[in-house]
């Protein structure tokens, strides 16, 4: 009887473990690396929402995107989280040919800490904030899909602004690897976190 209670509790310790792996690295090794493959390959488009910021907190009122002083910024955390993700495409050898990034300052700090550049495109700006641009701004990020491109191109944005192009919910710092077709439209070959890397 005690061993009967002793296995069950062990399957139970194990199932427990086992939740709490899936919930804190919720892609499988498998699908990371077919993404990581995909990536070496080059021609892709990496979506990425900027790293971690105090959490709940929006741009205070008045703010200005060209003074950073005004804004809601990237943390210590957030910052460590942009440097791995970089670290990662160095490490595995992934080609960067282009980062675009919202104007915002923990945009452009994401994009530089990981990337070590940031071009400014309006078309990434912040939906959150001004919902009114969203038709236009997603007319032009299909533009920016349709551009040639033989390296990958990585833009960092916010997640109202890529949800409003690919309908997906984005953590900080997670990134939503697209292969562009034809007409601005694309596939999304899968999703990558700082936190899984």
């Amino acid at each position: 009887m005690n061993r009967m209670l002793g296995n069950r509790r062990t399957r139970l310790y194990a199932l427990a473990a086992w939740v709490v792996l899936a919930a804190l690295f919720p892609f499988s090794a498998q699908a990371d690396d077919a993404l990581w493959t995909l990536l070496k390959g080059g021609g892709r488009v990496v979506m990425m929402r900027h790293a971690v910021t105090t959490p709940g907190v929006g741009d205070p009122p008045g703010f200005r995107v060209d003074d950073c002083a005004t804004q809601r910024n990237l943390t210590d955390a957030g910052r460590q989280d942009a440097r791995t993700v970089g670290a990662e495409f160095r490490k595995r050898g992934i080609a960067v040919e282009r980062v675009l990034s919202s104007a915002w300052c923990r945009c452009i700090e994401t994009a530089r800490l990981a990337f070590d550049q940031a071009e400014v495109s309006p078309a990434l700006g912040n939906l959150f904030t001004h919902p009114e641009n969203r038709d236009r701004q997603v007319r032009e990020m299909r533009a920016l899909l349709r551009q040639p491109r033989t390296g990958n191109q990585i833009l960092v944005s916010h997640g109202a602004t890529i949800a409003a192009l690919t309908g997906i919910s984005l953590d900080t710092a997670e990134m939503l690897v697209l292969t562009p077709q034809a007409d601005g439209k694309f596939v999304i070959n899968g999703r990558l976190t700082a936190r899984a890397l």
